[in-house]
């Protein structure tokens, strides 16, 4: 790779890092404040802004001020109708709502975290415990550990290089040996079971959807609380979820070859 390619690769990646600026608590920026976090030219931010601007990946709300445009939501229309998992998913989560009686979640990997992508909810559920297009650790809870267990080993040793102290803390093993035989116990049992990860007394359960190779493409999974749904047990819930996992699988496989 060229110097100007490096050079290149290394604008875009800045230009783009300002969509990461915003979030639920800051959904506005002012053109000042994206130039101060950039920390680049000012010829360069307002090049950058309004490339995006043009692109409709940032939409001007008043003078100077931008929020995430509208290009994006018609962005998530085509994903949701076309993305293979999210329609491999359809009717099974549903499924997995009536059997359970709490709402089912389907999530993927994304860079070093977890991304729920689909959601079934069951009736007077929680709002906002986990739903589509928040992430998560890839090291804490049952629908994220399930699919780490599952990556390929190559990517698992990457993710250990980088991230062996959060491995730790998250009770995973203080070493690479011991937290390939945690991932492996889990791996075996072909789903992954936790109490109390993000809220208290709130078990999860979920089961990996894999690839023909057996690495994981994402995961299904539930939660209850344990005061508010004594009803439910914990065997029923994790077959259930294997069931749906499974038939998400396979229906991919499917796909796959016709």
């Amino acid at each position: 790779m060229t110097a100007t390619s490096t050079q290149g690769s290394a604008s875009l990646a800045k230009m783009l890092n300002i969509l990461d600026l915003f979030s639920e608590s800051r959904p506005v920026w002012s053109t000042a404040e994206i130039l101060e976090a950039l920390e680049t030219s000012r010829s360069t931010g307002y090049r950058y802004i309004k490339t995006l601007h043009e692109a409709g990946l940032l939409d001007s709300v008043r003078n100077g001020h931008y929020t995430l445009g509208p290009r994006i939501i018609e962005m998530d229309l085509q994903i949701r109708t076309t993305d293979p998992l999210l329609l491999a998913s359809h009717g099974v989560l549903e499924d997995l709502v009536d059997r359970i009686g709490h709402s089912a979640l389907l999530c993927t990997a994304f860079r070093d975290a977890v991304l729920c992508v689909g959601e079934a909810r069951a009736p007077q559920s929680p709002e906002n415990r986990f739903s589509r297009g928040q992430r998560r650790p890839l090291f804490q809870g049952a629908v994220s550990k399930v699919i780490l267990a599952h990556l390929p080993h190559h990517r698992l040793k990457a993710i250990y290089a980088r991230q062996r102290s959060e491995i730790e803390n998250a009770g995973l093993g203080s070493d690479w040996s011991t937290f390939r035989a945690t991932l492996g116990e889990m791996k075996k049992a072909g789903y992954s079971l936790s109490f109390g990860d993000f809220n208290p007394g709130v078990y999860s359960v979920a089961a990996p959807i894999l690839t023909d190779q057996k690495t994981s493409l994402g995961s299904v999974g539930v939660a209850w609380d344990e005061n508010e749904r004594r009803d439910v047990e914990v065997e029923h819930a994790v077959l259930a979820v294997k069931q749906a996992a499974a038939t998400i699988s396979e229906r991919l496989l499917e796909k796959q070859e016709h």
